[in-house]
This record gives C-alpha cells, sequence and structure tokens, in this order.
C-alpha cells in the first residue's frame, strides 16, 4: 500500500481546481514500456548476437558438439534472465504509472519504491517530440522552459537519461501516441493564449509534489 492508493482520482494526488478539466488519462502499455525504458529489444539483439560469437568461438576451438550445446545453454540461460528482469519491471512500472493531461497541467505518476506524482504545469513546456513504434504507440519528449529543471533520479524511468544537462521528461509507451501528441499540442496552444491574456498563469512552476498547485 502506497500513498497512490487513496487518490481522489486515478493518476492525481489531489483533486483539480474547480473549472479545469481532464483531456486524457492513460496507463503506458507494458511491452512498448520495457522496450524504450528497459531496452528489451536492445537486450534480445544484443544476446543473439553474443550467443552466436561464443557458440562460433567454441565450435572453433573444440570442435565438440557438447561443449558447443553446453555453452550456447548457458549463454541462452543468461540472456533469458536478463530479458525476463527486463519485461517484468516494464509491467511493474507500466501498471503505477499513470499520465493525465488537463487543459492547465500534464501529471506524471510513477514509481514503484518511491512512488511520484511530477506536476508539469503547460506553461513551462516549450513543444514535444514524437517517436512513433510501428504498433502505434510512441514516447513524447517534453521541452521543458530553460528557467526549469527537472532530476534525472528522480524523474527515472520517464526522462531521457542522455540528457544530463537539459534532462527531458518523457510519457513513455503512449498508447494511440499520434493523437494524444496532437490533442497537446492543442494544449499547448491554448494555454499560450491563456497565458498571453492572463500574465498569472505564467507563474506557475513545475512541481514534484503530492498536491496540485492551483
Amino acid at each position: 500500500m502506497n500513498e497512490f492508493d487513496y487518490e481522489p482520482e486515478p493518476g492525481l494526488p489531489a483533486r483539480l481546481p474547480a473549472g479545469e478539466r481532464v483531456l486524457w488519462r492513460a496507463t503506458p502499455q507494458w511491452w512498448p514500456f520495457a522496450r524504450s525504458a528497459f531496452h528489451a529489444r536492445f537486450l534480445i539483439g544484443y544476446f543473439a548476437v553474443l550467443v552466436s560469437c561464443q557458440v562460433a568461438a567454441v565450435a572453433f576451438e573444440s570442435g565438440s558438439l557438447s561443449r558447443v550445446a553446453g555453452s550456447a545453454a548457458w549463454m541462452l540461460a543468461l540472456a533469458t534472465v536478463a530479458l525476463l528482469v527486463a519485461l517484468a519491471f516494464g509491467w511493474i512500472y507500466s501498471r503505477s504509472t499513470v499520465y493525465t493531461l488537463t487543459d492547465r497541467r500534464l501529471v506524471m505518476r510513477f514509481g514503484v519504491a518511491v512512488p511520484l506524482a511530477v506536476n508539469l504545469p503547460l506553461s513551462v513546456i516549450d513543444a514535444a517530440e514524437l517517436k512513433l513504434y510501428g504498433d502505434g504507440s510512441g514516447d513524447i519528449a517534453l521541452c521543458i522552459a530553460a528557467a526549469q529543471r527537472v532530476g534525472v533520479v528522480q524523474m527515472w524511468p520517464c526522462v531521457q537519461v542522455w540528457r544530463l544537462l537539459a534532462p527531458r521528461p518523457v510519457l513513455r509507451a503512449v498508447p494511440d501516441a499520434a493523437r494524444v501528441a496532437a490533442l497537446l499540442a492543442q494544449a499547448l496552444t491554448a494555454s499560450d493564449v491563456r497565458t498571453t491574456t492572463s500574465p498569472s498563469h505564467a507563474a506557475t512552476e513545475l512541481g514534484l509534489s503530492a498536491g496540485l498547485a492551483t
């Protein structure tokens, strides 16, 4: 049991302020999440090459069928364990992750050992980049305003880890990602218009919290 067991709404640690409405909410798909965050597909290819090289080396060295079979079995066992761990993490994290887009913010609830709710006001999101996969799922990376920073350790695995100087939060394994990206773009455009007409909204800052800023 954790702090999110008593959420007033799935993925939201507190009720939305009056007048704010939910545009979209979803849980990521487990296999695309494992593929994106834990590199399950890369692991399959990596171990396939490793097993092939090991088998070829043993066959060339000894020519013994039993030694080749034993070496292949050991490497396949190691590959299976590594892949199962990646898939298990993908399944666990996907089940604990909920993305919620409203007309004012994007809330990312994720984490297993240390569950977090990250509140990203639309006013601090400059742009979004979509990486679409063949099954229709995709990753949406969020370009945050220069004045805002996110922690790589706190945001993992929902962050691009190689961008240490300017890490980007990522909505991973989003189902029907093209439609969601279009919806996010519309929300960002509407937020820009609202911020221009009402500058007070621009003061809302990125938050890592158990509540929602008004």
